[in-house]
């Protein structure tokens, strides 16, 4: 009998699993993809194969319940309510107003540059 060994949790993923889960980390919310491009610009060094797994399980999520996640509108709930996803959770959230105003001017630039319409003001930060 073949026993095949489980990834330790604070072990560095292999290049193959990082570069499968960018691609799986691709959302079709704008407001998303920036919360997530700037969690692998700062920590995709850094990520342990527990960080992967608590992001695979966010990116199993709708659009629009990942980012009420992100921008902690709601907490994680039954299964989704783990330290791995709490752990993303808390690398990927918006922790200072800067950042989050930046990030929704960033996202009114784009969307008005392909010609989306946008609300007259953009809501406050949490």
């Amino acid at each position: 009998m073949n026993v095949i060994a489980q990834p330790e949790a604070d072990q560095t993923p292999d290049e193959d699993v990082l570069r499968r889960l960018r691609w799986r980390c691709r959302r079709g919310l704008l407001e998303n993809d920036i919360f997530i491009d700037r969690f692998f610009e700062q920590h995709g060094q850094q990520l342990t194969n527990a960080l992967v797994q608590g992001l695979l399980e966010l990116m199993d999520l709708s659009d629009n319940d990942l980012l009420d996640l992100l921008l902690a509108r709601k907490e994680p709930e039954g299964d989704l309510d783990n330290a791995e996803v709490r752990r993303v959770l808390s690398l990927m959230r918006v922790s200072q107003s800067k950042q989050y105003e930046k990030a929704l001017r960033m996202c009114s630039s784009a969307k008005k540059s392909v010609g989306i319409p946008l609300p007259s003001s953009l809501p406050e930060p949490m």
